[in-house]
């Protein structure tokens, strides 16, 4: 069957308008899983209850791989909690204790957890993408949620290794500690 010059440039008008429109969805579909973490993190931090628990019996869905996370302290010198970090083999989750006010704009978050650590897994990660090594999907991410300049939760997604998760624990750990000494100042 032959199509006109401009039947064939509508079809692939059409081809292109559909592409978009699926890479649209997709992004809203991540955004909202994304949403959905935070909230059962919040969830997480404020209730001994599953959420799952809460809904009605014939409101719940099995999650087939869903796992729970496990909690690690970040804690001070002298011992003092500062903030949890929930791990599951996606991401992590860390939440600031309720008593402690961390900054935003507070040195060294921007510039040491978020630019040098973060941005420096992040940098990898693309080079590995160019490489073929992982996909564009796999890239690690951060997102924060703020009320205000408050941090209330850091969730990274795509950490991958293990030893990627120690180092974000205890760059965590060293950079909310600054943070509160030069809050203080």
């Amino acid at each position: 069957m032959d199509y006109s010059e401009e039947h064939l440039r509508e079809i692939l008008e059409l081809r292109e308008w559909i592409s978009e429109e699926i890479e649209k969805r997709e992004k809203e579909i991540e955004k909202l899983k994304q949403n959905l973490s935070i909230l059962d993190s919040l969830v997480k931090q404020s209730s001994f209850s599953k959420a799952s628990s809460l809904m009605p019996s014939s409101g719940r869905k099995s999650q087939p791989g869903q796992q729970t996370a496990s909690v690690i302290q970040i804690k001070t010198i002298d011992d003092k909690v500062i903030a949890n970090a929930h791990v599951t083999p996606e991401e992590v989750v860390i939440i600031p204790s309720e008593d402690i006010i961390l900054d935003v704009d507070t040195q060294p978050f921007k510039s040491f957890f978020l630019g040098r650590i973060i941005g420096g897994m992040e940098s990898q990660d693309n080079i590995d993408v160019q490489t073929g090594k992982i996909s564009q999907n796999s890239v690690i991410s951060c997102m924060i949620n703020k009320d205000g300049s408050r941090i209330r939760e850091i969730l990274i997604k795509n950490y991958r290794q293990r030893e990627r998760v120690n180092e974000i624990i205890n760059t965590a750990t060293w950079s909310f500690s600054r943070m509160i000494e030069n809050s203080r100042k």
